[in-house]
């Protein structure tokens, strides 16, 4: 009897665990599996967004909505209302990705046939909250996808499948993510009738290699113009869209939407210098050609548009 078979031969009771939009793909793929029934799913609560401040669901919360699904959004989900609430769905397996809290372990311990999360790293690389920033700042030259079982530890647990990502040299954290989403959504579908069906065994994480991410803070953003100018365009590709990379100017905050490092110097830290008719920051190790930024209150533009805009900003110094 094939995986597919055997799950398809009783139903499976599931809840999903998502927030983030790396999670939607994952819940589609979970629904599509065969056998399987989801119960609910649990997001995230719907939080004003923008200057606005409307109150919007989460991408998972509102993919859920479109296909019918029951959704619980708990502020707290080791709060005992939410953890009774959850516990009564009963479910046979869990499946997380992109949730944003940690699970107590009475959540834990309630699926009989495990609790499982898609987390967008090789593992035990790049654990906690921040992989897919933390890949492109390494400059990482490939990364994967990795199914595994949760524990209380952060990313810690064992390892069920993984399945290699590609990083590309143009790639931004929003396009890694979108990447890394649809190889996870393809991961689940694959590795879950077998692993319901028995014919999988997760194996402990490798000791050797472990590396942490926290959560990323607007401060990060801030280029460090005494580094050099790769570091600072990877940084510029890792940072989207939050927090951004900036510099402060004598015409005020200015983001780096895009920029490239090319050769160049050593010159001086942080110096705005023209670059064929743009702009460029000189660093001790190349240049930081500027090609999409926007002043403070401005909209956005290429280099060669804020040069000409602002031509006494040749020669100031940046950090």
């Amino acid at each position: 009897m094939s995986p597919e078979t055997a799950v398809q031969s009783t139903v499976i009771r599931a809840v999903f665990f998502g927030s983030g939009s790396f999670a939607v793909p994952i819940l589609d793929a979970l629904v599509a599996v065969p056998g399987i029934r989801v119960e609910a799913v649990v997001s995230a609560p719907d939080r004003p967004v923008g200057r606005k401040a409307i109150v919007t669901p989460t991408p998972v919360t509102a993919r859920a909505r479109e296909l019918g699904l029951a959704v619980l959004q708990p502020a707290r989900v080791r709060r005992p209302e939410a953890v009774a609430e959850i516990t009564a769905l009963a479910p046979d397996v869990v499946v997380l990705a992109d949730y944003g809290q940690l699970i107590p372990r009475a959540l834990l311990d309630l699926p009989p046939r495990g609790f499982l999360n898609l987390h967008p790293s090789e593992l035990p690389r790049w654990r906690g909250a921040a992989p897919i920033p933390a890949t492109l700042l390494a400059g990482d030259e490939r990364s994967a996808v990795t199914l595994m079982v949760v524990t209380e530890a952060m990313d810690e647990g064992p390892i069920v499948a993984t399945a290699p990502l590609a990083i590309l040299p143009d790639d931004t954290a929003v396009t890694l993510e979108e990447r890394a989403a649809s190889v996870a959504g393809e991961l689940l579908r694959r590795a879950l009738p077998e692993w319901l069906a028995g014919g999988m065994t997760a194996r402990p994480q490798p000791s050797e290699g472990v590396t942490l991410t926290r959560p990323l803070r607007r401060e990060d953003g801030l280029l460090n113009v005494c580094g050099d100018a790769e570091s600072l365009a990877r940084q510029v590709r890792a940072y989207q869209p939050w927090p951004g990379s900036y510099v402060e100017t004598p015409a005020g905050r200015l983001v780096v939407w895009r920029g490239s490092a090319e050769p160049g110097g050593p010159g001086e830290d942080g110096l705005l210098i023209a670059h064929a008719d743009g702009l460029a920051i000189s660093t001790v190790a190349g240049l930081l050609v500027l090609q999409e930024i926007q002043l403070a209150g401005k909209r956005r533009m290429t280099g060669a548009e804020l040069r000409r805009g602002y031509p006494g900003l040749l020669g100031k110094h940046v950090g």
